[in-house]
């Protein structure tokens, strides 16, 4: 690859550049949702009045997902923040891969299908029953359901992971009475038994990611692999079940349910079956995968390991090869900004906590989990305990450490993820959401200070948001949902709103200038960083948000 090439008119600051993502921080539309404009923040307000202030958008086709209506995630946009670059992503590839055929004339489809076919055995579909289009789609499976049958499939089970977190908090029926009206049709010639086997919410069960909390792994395995836990006769009997014991209990919260026939459960995973992980994104795939593949577990007592033919709708790992067999490619994203700063000889510092460090390093760095020579990698262990009973997280920890690499003089280029915005504001706590944006902005005081004193450069962005964007919203009349008691109905999603760009150079040593971007994006944000350090941004990256040089 060509190297960087220096500016010649500007070398770069005295001190270092530092990114800082503040995960879930963007700009509502709504005065009475938008908890980072409710919360306390004086800094990002002073920055905002004082700084270079754009904003860029977060979501849809900007971070390479299908449609404008699909909300932004951390991995899309990591990847399009470290990479400079708009790739198709996740939902885009797999859309497009059952549209053309391509899926189903694949080798791993094929195996799988012949594996059950030869055994006389079952086909499982594990993953998130919704169409959020965050870590999977509905209609996704609903297509593989019609080839499975197409194909000969004549029994398939489905355990069914329970979203409520990229789409309504409690719209869970909505996608239960979707899939089992499909599931009729399917099954109304007698020619196939297709059916839900088990499930149970996502933050409750099998989507734990970063190795936080393997328990949810634990509990997965034993719902889907071993059918042990409470039985009911229909998913959606499980729901309203556990909605009346747990009044205003969210749809990501529900405990794990096993679906029973004749007093016995309908579909453990047994050997000489087929598995497919029909979630497309990796971060919340990894560990279950690990726990179908791994010859030895140490991270609960798996027990006696069904011999199963499995699969993931992606590779969640391409440099650890993970999972064996996949459905679908990833986007193959190479140059990304960390490997030219490195080639450069830039010193790198990358950030934060367990919650979202794996985002600031390999969905960073192109969906690679290697580092480059120039790069030192700091993790913060996360709390292990829900969001919203501790929102500050670890931003003080991770301050502290950022401070001391500013006042070091060791790098060039720091990077840093605050995830409070997006971890709390999935919990839909009002209270703990406007905590944890003052502690992000708390954060940036301190950085702007360290900043100030070393002669650096401070950038402060998002990958997406939702503490902007708290509350539902009719699509009809655009007005806020209330609920029986008055209150506004919380929302936990994320939002399609845009997010800030600030740049801040205390010292002016830049004499940076807003550059004429069209449509600018979070994508644009390497080449702004690359250009802030004295070099010239690869000539197809997005470009960069400022120019500089000159008074």
């Amino acid at each position: 690859m060509e190297e960087l090439k220096p500016n010649g008119r500007y070398s770069g600051p005295q001190g270092p550049v530092v990114l800082v993502i503040m995960d879930g921080v963007g700009i509502g539309k709504h005065p009475e949702s938008d908890y980072v404009r409710i919360a306390d923040t004086p800094n990002l307000d002073w920055l905002r009045e004082h700084a270079i202030y754009t904003e860029l958008r977060a979501h849809g086709t900007a971070v390479g997902l299908p449609d404008d209506s699909d909300m932004g995630n951390s991995e899309v946009g990591h990847n399009a923040i470290g990479c400079g670059r708009v790739f198709a992503q996740g939902a885009a590839l797999v859309g497009d891969a059952i549209a053309s055929g391509t899926l189903y004339q694949g080798e791993v489809w094929q195996e799988l299908l012949t594996n059950v076919r030869e055994q006389n055995s079952s086909l499982h579909f594990i993953g998130l029953l919704s169409d959020g289009n965050v870590h999977s789609n509905i209609a996704h499976l609903e297509a593989m359901l019609r080839q499975a049958k197409r194909d000969g499939i004549k029994r398939v089970r489905i355990h069914a992971l329970i979203d409520g977190r990229d789409v309504p908090p409690r719209s869970a029926l909505e996608y239960v009475e979707r899939i089992e009206r499909f599931l009729e049709e399917l099954n109304s010639d007698g020619a196939t038994d297709f059916c839900v086997a088990s499930g149970g919410g996502r933050m409750r069960i099998t989507m734990d990611r970063y190795n936080a909390d393997w328990s949810m792994v634990e509990r997965g395995w034993a719902t889907h692999v071993r059918g042990d836990g409470r039985h009911f006769p229909s998913m959606h009997q499980a729901i309203t079940r556990y909605r009346e014991e747990h009044p205003g209990i969210l749809d990501q919260d529900l405990p794990p349910f096993v679906i029973e026939r004749d007093g016995a459960p309908v579909g453990p995973i047994v050997s000489g079956d087929s598995v497919i992980l029909f979630n497309f994104r990796g971060d919340r795939a990894l560990e279950i995968t690990k726990a179908f593949e791994a010859e030895e577990l140490s991270e609960f007592p798996r027990g006696s390991r069904p011999a199963v033919r499995y699969a993931g709708m992606m590779q969640y790992d391409g440099d650890l090869c993970v999972p064996q067999r996949y459905l679908v490619s990833p986007p193959a994203i190479n140059r990304t900004m960390s490997e030219y700063l490195s080639n450069a000889g830039v010193s790198q510092f990358a950030i934060s906590e367990t919650q979202k460090f794996g985002h600031m390093t390999y969905f960073f760095n192109g969906n690679n989990s290697g580092r480059f020579a120039s790069e030192t990698w700091r993790e913060i262990p996360s709390d292990n305990c829900p969001f919203e009973q501790a929102p500050r997280m670890k931003a003080v920890e991770i301050t502290d450490e950022v401070v001391n690499a500013i006042e070091s003089g060791a790098y060039r280029f720091i990077r840093l993820n605050y995830p409070n915005g997006d971890m709390v504001g999935h919990t839909g706590v009002f209270d703990a959401v406007k905590l944890a944006i003052e502690a992000v902005d708390e954060g940036v005081g301190r950085l702007m200070a360290a900043v100030r004193q070393a002669g650096g450069i401070l950038i402060c962005s998002a990958d997406h948001g939702n503490s902007d964007d708290m509350c539902e919203v009719d699509k009809k009349s655009g007005q806020l949902k209330l609920d029986d008691e008055g209150k506004y109905l919380p929302k936990t999603a994320h939002s399609l709103n845009p997010v800030p760009a600030i740049i801040y150079d205390p010292s002016n040593v830049a004499h940076a200038r807003s550059a004429p971007v069209e449509n600018p994006g979070i994508a644009n944000l390497a080449a702004t960083c690359i250009t802030l350090l004295g070099y010239v941004p690869p000539p197809d990256y997005t470009p960069s948000l400022v120019e500089v040089g000159g008074a």
